[in-house]
């Protein structure tokens, strides 16, 4: 059983931030990969700080990042109605020929280098909604990419708000050839 899911016996504000404190830290490694080794120490800190002080306002603050961070744990992987993939799951993906591929960047960008069998459309034209509409099928998922995975996930939200299934490449392009994938220019 852990520290988070006992109950607390003794009452008062000792108990109560000792209990907060273990669960941050318990938190901070159950998720290292949001946490992280560095920032899990930052978070124990701030919890062992918290522990000292015993203040409402420094507990009200903890019970904030406790928020937070199971917020961002539960949106991690699933954005708004799409998901973001590593490199090697983006590839295992765009293995089977019936998922599109589909590159946001700018054409100078798609025309330097890109994945093969992507096609190009700008997220960032204002036709961008209309121009995919066009040329996507609703019936086949999308593997979509930008450079760095910003623009990728703004088109990821458009396109599953339009009723896509979408896959986004978290890394971007940049992560892709970084992983040593195959591509194309």
């Amino acid at each position: 059983m852990s520290l988070c899911s006992r109950g607390n016996k003794r009452k008062g504000d000792t108990a109560t931030v000792v209990s907060s404190f273990c669960c941050i830290v318990e938190a901070a490694q159950i998720f290292p990969e949001i946490f992280g080794t560095k920032n899990e120490k930052v978070i124990t800190l701030i919890a062992f700080s918290i522990l000292i002080k015993k203040s409402k306002l420094m507990k009200a603050f903890l019970a904030g990042i406790c928020l937070f961070f199971a917020t961002l744990v539960s949106c991690q992987q699933k954005g708004e109605g799409f998901t973001s993939v590593s490199a090697d799951e983006f590839a295992t993906l765009i293995a089977d020929p019936e998922i599109q591929r589909l590159d946001v960047r700018t054409v100078a960008e798609y025309s330097e280098e890109h994945i093969p069998g992507s096609i190009n459309i700008n997220v960032l034209d204002e036709q961008f909604a209309v121009v995919a509409d066009s040329t996507l099928r609703k019936d086949a998922p999308v593997a979509l990419y930008c450079r760095s995975g910003k623009r990728s996930k703004k088109a990821a939200a458009i396109l599953s708000k339009k009723g896509y299934t979408v896959y986004e490449l978290d890394k971007g392009f940049t992560g892709w050839k970084q992983a040593g994938k195959e591509t194309e220019k």
